[in-house]
């Protein structure tokens, strides 16, 4: 069972990650030596390398490994920097293994990190749109990563800090699971 899953683990950075643009080879590598299985349930273990979201905890995915390399690859980290990893284990641990200091959020209210100053925040979850919040707690050249997605569609969002502000650009169209309270709002119509 081990074997198989390591063997998964090499065919999905190959089929999945490689082939779609992912470039950086820190990003590659990490995917290649980190077990997956570990953050899904063990009953879910055999779908941690498809190319499916793998829910890990109520209303928690990890996303499908084609996105999660994407949006990483998007996010450019760096050794040394300090990231926020939110609803995001899998992103972590590979942000860890490239270098980055990862804090983690995965209780209490995502919508407020705790902290400020990050060089890199992620998530793993589908969002209505970025909180204001998330976006404040970037530091200067701070980067935010995430799917943003209306009822259907859905699209990777990168937002940069710069001196002159916060600007967003799409990455590539995604289409993950809402976080629990993260649903786009619905207002009165005739």
């Amino acid at each position: 069972m081990v074997a198989d899953l390591a063997a998964a683990r090499i065919n999905m950075v190959e089929s999945q990650v490689r082939t779609n643009d992912v470039t950086d080879l820190r990003i590659q590598d990490a995917m290649r030596q980190i077990p997956r299985e570990r953050f899904v349930p063990s009953g879910k273990a055999y779908l941690a390398y498809a190319d499916v979201e793998v829910e890990y905890a109520p209303g928690r995915v990890l996303l499908r490994p084609r996105d999660v390399a994407k949006l990483l690859h998007a996010l450019r980290p760096e050794p040394g920097e300090r990231a926020l990893a939110i609803a995001a284990p899998y992103a972590a641990a590979v942000l860890e293994h490239v270098g980055l200091k990862v804090d983690r959020l995965e209780e209490g209210d995502l919508s407020k990190p705790a902290g400020g100053g990050y060089d890199l925040i992620v998530c793993e979850g589908a969002v209505a749109e970025a909180p204001q919040a998330w976006i404040d707690a970037l530091g200067p050249g701070g980067r935010l990563g995430g799917i943003e997605r209306g009822e259907r569609l859905g699209r990777a969002m990168v937002y940069v800090r710069s001196e002159d502000g916060v600007g967003k650009r799409p990455s590539f169209d995604a289409s993950a699971a809402f976080l629990p309270g993260f649903e786009p709002k619905h207002g009165f119509a005739f």
